[in-house]
């Protein structure tokens, strides 16, 4: 039995895809097809059943999982042992700004705590720059905005929406479908970040005719979130700066959603498949929805 043929077979599991592991494998189609065809053919049994261009895992497909799993750790370890190799397992996890403020610190340590055998590494950095170390493979796995890539490998992993939020007591509270003519009378401040999304905010008051009441203009979402808190004025934030506030109540959300509605992800990317099939890629889905 073949180590090839398994991996082949993992990652068509994961991937659910032929093509897709094909190019995750950097082998063409037709090889890991022959590989697959070749893995049933040595255990006389068929692996997926195929409907149209997609493919189902039988059931003996799925009793075979953690077999061809337990294979290829077993080979993976007797490799590293066979190369004299004892430094710690590796894992560069990469963040833009937001996420590394906000989220990394949450589950960074929980991460360790569970995986005490795996030495972290983290970055953070513009979605450009992660994009290029995740291309360059200088990082498993980053937390970006959804960027487009052929060799990129994306999931939906954490709400960043823009909500308008104040402090306890005010009057926006006990109102019901604002408008923007009333938002305009509010002192604001601007988080700016030069993103679209965050000039729909602006373009909010100009479809109106409105003027808005800008008495705060800062890059620093730390800055934004204290001003407010302070009850100087109101403001758009993403949610991840505010989800802390939210949940005690020293920040409430106001219902702007008939006005403007700012969805906004962060995407969990990588390119390279070993890290579906690492030992933390559990714990890192366990977590997201945790947070």
């Amino acid at each position: 039995m073949n180590i090839d043929h398994l991996e082949a077979f993992m990652y068509v599991v994961h991937l659910k895809s032929i093509h897709k592991a094909a190019s995750a494998l950097f082998l063409s189609q037709p090889t890991v097809t022959a590989r697959i065809k070749t893995l049933e053919r040595e255990l006389s049994t068929e692996l997926f059943t195929r409907e149209g261009r997609g493919l189902i895992l039988t059931e003996q497909g799925r009793a075979f999982i953690p077999f061809a799993e337990q294979i290829i750790q077993t080979y993976k370890e007797g490799k590293k042992q066979m190369k004299e190799r004892n430094e710690q397992e590796e894992m560069v996890i990469g963040a833009n700004v937001v996420t590394s403020q906000y989220f990394i610190p949450y589950v960074l340590p929980q991460w360790k705590k569970s995986n005490p055998d795996v030495h972290f590494k983290f970055v953070s950095g513009t979605n450009d720059l992660l994009l290029e170390k995740l291309l360059h493979k200088q990082v498993d796995l980053a937390f970006i905005r959804n960027l487009s890539h052929d060799n990129l490998h994306t999931q939906e992993a954490l709400d960043n929406s823009v909500k308008l939020v104040v402090y306890p007591g005010h009057a926006l509270l006990e109102q019901q479908n604002i408008t923007v003519s009333r938002l305009a009378e509010e002192p604001l401040v601007f988080f700016e970040c030069g993103a679209f999304d965050w000039n729909r905010v602006h373009k909010l008051f100009e479809v109106e005719k409105v003027e808005p009441k800008i008495e705060f203009q800062v890059d620093h979402l730390e800055v934004a979130k204290s001003i407010i808190k302070s009850q100087c004025a109101i403001g758009f934030l993403p949610y991840l700066c505010i989800k802390k506030e939210l949940e005690n109540g020293e920040l409430l959300e106001v219902d702007v959603s008939h006005l403007i509605q700012i969805k906004q992800h962060i995407f969990l990317a990588y390119t390279k498949e070993d890290v579906v099939i690492s030992p933390i890629w559990e714990e890192i889905q366990s977590s997201l929805k945790a947070f």
